[in-house]
């Protein structure tokens, strides 16, 4: 249990950190201008770490969830597959939607479905690799 509340908990940190990073730079900013005008003009900074942490502690109790489903024989095998998995459910299925509903520039949709990715395999893989169902 110790085990899955420190990776909750790091996961939920990196969740914050890789969100920022690909959030903030300047491509991310050139890319996302078309929100501009119904962006917030600040941050609440506690409510996102806040989510964040709750994302950690949700992703990583799925992950042990569906452990004995998830293909691979090894751990870092089976958090590929989560990270994939989460990738499409949380990245995929967003960017299709914002596709389908407002003008957003082609550019902007692959670079949110390819930093996703990069987020999601990240935390998938360590998951995969400290993560183990209780036996």
């Amino acid at each position: 249990m110790i085990i899955y509340i420190i990776i909750s908990i790091v996961s939920g940190v990196l969740f914050g950190v890789m969100d920022g990073l690909i959030n903030v730079n300047p491509i991310a900013q050139s890319l996302y201008k078309v929100y501009k005008p119904i962006a917030k003009a600040s941050i609440n900074a506690l409510a996102g770490i806040t989510i964040d942490l709750i994302y950690g502690f949700v992703m990583a109790g799925i992950f042990l969830l569906l452990y004995p489903s998830l293909p691979g024989d090894v751990g870092l095998v089976k958090g590929i597959s989560f990270g994939v998995s989460i990738w499409f459910f949380r990245v995929v299925m967003y960017v299709a939607s914002q596709w389908v509903m407002f003008n957003v520039p082609v550019s902007a949709l692959l670079y949110t479905l390819v930093t996703g990715l990069g987020e999601m395999l990240v935390l998938g893989i360590l998951y995969g690799l400290t993560l183990r169902p209780p036996i």
